[in-house]
């Protein structure tokens, strides 16, 4: 049996090689890897964009989290050296 999200990808016009570039709340928080709760406080502490509301749907744009995700500096720590 196909999950939730499975099945609403698979019934994309979109093709799978093209995300589409906005993000609901959780699709956002899994984009960055942290849990839905996690990416409301760095939303609400600005480490996060704003969410866009169109219409009646509150989303997040997929290239504005690629900009903030690349802001975020780990203090030069590299864990594999």
């Amino acid at each position: 049996m196909l999950d939730e999200k499975t099945s609403a990808r698979r019934s994309s016009t979109l093709p799978l090689s093209l995300p589409p570039r906005g993000l609901s709340r959780l699709q956002a928080a899994e984009y960055i890897g942290v849990s839905p709760s996690t990416f409301d406080k760095m939303v609400a502490a600005g480490e996060m964009p704003s969410p866009k509301r169109i219409g009646a749907r509150t989303i997040w744009d997929r290239k504005a989290l690629d900009c903030a995700f690349d802001a975020f500096d780990d203090g030069g720590a590299n864990p594999w050296d």
